[in-house]
């Protein structure tokens, strides 16, 4: 498999829209991950992302293996923790959880993944994560203990999406949440990317294709969607190819 990143980047530029279903190891069952890999290949997906912020140990890995079994799209892990690395799929998005302040987001969980990480030939792509507010809270705000950036104090968060950037970061993800009540608005998207030199992921509270539509034509170059999938997954009709 040839760069994930490279092949994100290079999609940006030519302004291609991308888009990642995100299954999380403790809702999937693994009996259900043929027919819903089967509806994923069929839709304008173009990667998978595996992770969850509460994972037992072992699960994702088997899970990994048996989605490999039936696309040949990349599959990217999306870890809440260390326990979640494997090298059956091809790249992970290294989180740094930049809009909190907890340093075992930052850094920490990062130093315990480098020994784990030798281990594998997965394509490591440094991510800036950004937390914003979304009415309910999320997973993600009650494991990390982080408070999400308040979704009215738009220049804060271009600040530390520009931060992130100027750290080294290749991507940057702006996320809502899981289950979020609302999707991050347009406003928002649209000043981050006008700042950013690096591609732009949005994610979270995305349930229907003016939704994703919309979430595109701000300048999110990907976007995530999961909860919208486990809720109805006829919306992969809205989607097909």
């Amino acid at each position: 498999m040839g760069s994930i990143y490279q092949n994100i980047v290079e999609a940006s530029v030519k302004e291609e829209k991308l888009l990642a279903v995100l299954i999380d190891p403790d809702k999937m069952k693994l009996k259900s991950v043929s027919n819903f890999i089967s509806k994923v290949n069929q839709s304008i997906a173009t990667h998978i992302f595996v992770g969850g912020s509460e994972v037992d140990q072992g699960i994702t890995e088997v899970l990994v293996s048996e989605i490999k079994t039936y696309t040949n799209l990349p599959v990217v892990l999306f870890p809440g923790d260390v326990i979640q690395i494997t090298d059956k799929a091809d790249g992970i998005l290294f989180l740094s959880l930049i809009s909190g302040r907890n340093a075992d987001y930052l850094i920490g969980k990062h130093v315990e993944a480098v020994s784990r990480l030798k281990q594998t030939k997965l394509q490591v792509i440094p991510t800036g994560y950004l937390l914003i507010e979304n009415g309910k809270q999320t997973s993600v705000e009650r494991v990390s203990k982080t408070k999400p950036l308040k979704r009215n104090h738009i220049q804060t968060i271009i600040d530390t999406a520009k931060a992130g950037e100027l750290l080294g970061m290749q991507l940057i993800y702006l996320e809502a949440g899981s289950g979020a009540t609302h999707p991050i608005n347009r406003e928002i998207i649209l000043q981050v990317k006008e700042t950013l030199k690096i591609p732009l992921i949005v994610g979270g509270g995305i349930k229907s294709k003016t939704e994703l539509k919309n979430a595109y034509e701000a300048g999110a170059d990907m976007v995530v969607i999961g909860t919208a999938f486990e809720e109805d997954e006829d919306f992969f009709n809205e989607i097909k190819k």
